[in-house]
C-alpha cells in the first residue's frame, strides 16, 4: 500500500489549490472590468448601435432636407439683400441671367415629361423565347435614369427636373440598392424626369438614345414602367440646394 500524505503535504496541496482558485476569481474579474469598459453601459451582443445602410441614408436625407430648407431662407435672404443694393438695371439684368442660367430660377415652358418604372415583382418573360427575368431585370437601374437625362440635356433642354429637385451641372444621379440617392435625398419609383425645351428635339433625343432603346426592349419583354407625356406648360422649381462642389463626382 502506499504511505500516507503526511500533514505537510496536506497542507501544501491546500494551499497552492486556494491560490489557484483566487488566480481564477482574479481573471473573472479582470475579464468583467475589460468588458465593461469596452461596452460603455451597453449590450455587447445586442444590435441596436448598427444601423443599416438604408438606415444611414434616410437619416442622411432627413439631416439634408432640414439643411437645405435652412439654405433655402438663406437664399432668400441674400436675394432680397441683393436687390435693394443693386439699382443698376444692368447688374440686375445680369444678375437675373446668371441666375437664370444656374438653375437657381424656376424655369416655364413647353416640354417632355418621363416615367420609369420597376415591373412587377411576379413579372415573367411576355415574349416567346426571351429567358425568364432575373432579380436585376425587372427593377430600375442608374443607368437607366442617367440615359433618360443625358438624352434631354442633348437634345436641348434648358433645364431638367428629377423627381422633385431640379438639377444643376454638379448634380449627380446615382443609385442605392433599388432607391436612388440625389442630392442627398433618398427616393423610390416610380421615377419622373422632367425637361423643358423643344418638344420634338427633346423626343427625338430620346428615341435615338441607345441605352434608352435597350431599356424598351426589357420594357417589352418584362413589363417595365415606361411613359413619355408631351406638355405645352411645364414648370420647373429654381435650384434651393447647396452648390458647391463636393466631389469630382459631382453631388449626391
Amino acid at each position: 500500500m502506499p504511505p500516507r500524505p503526511t500533514r505537510t503535504r496536506r497542507s501544501g496541496i491546500r494551499i497552492v489549490g486556494r491560490a489557484l482558485t483566487c488566480a481564477v476569481f482574479a481573471l473573472a474579474g479582470l475579464l468583467f472590468y475589460i468588458s465593461a469598459q469596452t461596452a460603455r453601459g451597453t449590450d455587447l451582443r445586442t444590435d441596436n448601435s448598427l444601423l443599416s445602410l438604408g438606415d444611414v441614408i434616410r437619416q442622411r436625407s432627413a439631416q439634408n432636407q432640414q439643411a437645405q430648407a435652412q439654405l433655402a431662407d438663406l437664399q432668400a435672404r441674400a436675394q432680397a439683400l441683393t436687390e435693394q443694393g443693386s439699382q443698376n438695371p444692368a447688374d440686375t439684368a445680369r444678375l437675373d441671367g446668371l441666375r437664370l442660367g444656374a438653375a437657381l430660377e424656376p424655369l416655364q415652358g413647353g416640354g417632355l415629361t418621363v416615367t420609369l418604372n420597376d415591373a412587377p415583382p411576379n413579372a415573367t418573360a411576355r415574349i416567346p423565347g426571351v429567358p425568364e427575368p432575373g432579380v436585376n431585370d425587372l427593377v430600375i437601374h442608374q443607368q437607366d435614369i442617367q440615359a433618360v437625362v443625358n438624352a434631354l440635356w442633348r437634345g436641348g433642354a434648358e433645364g431638367v427636373q428629377v423627381m422633385d429637385q431640379r438639377l444643376i451641372s454638379t448634380s449627380a444621379v446615382r443609385c442605392v440598392g433599388n432607391t436612388l440617392l440625389l442630392q442627398g435625398r433618398v427616393y423610390s419609383p416610380p421615377y419622373v424626369v422632367k425637361a423643358v425645351g423643344k418638344t420634338d428635339d427633346l423626343r427625338a433625343a430620346v428615341d435615338g438614345d441607345p441605352t434608352i432603346r435597350n431599356y424598351l426592349r426589357y420594357v417589352q419583354a418584362y413589363g417595365l414602367g415606361w411613359k413619355v407625356q408631351e406638355s405645352g406648360d411645364l414648370t420647373l422649381p429654381g435650384y434651393s440646394g447647396t452648390t458647391d462642389l463636393r466631389s469630382a463626382g459631382g453631388q449626391q
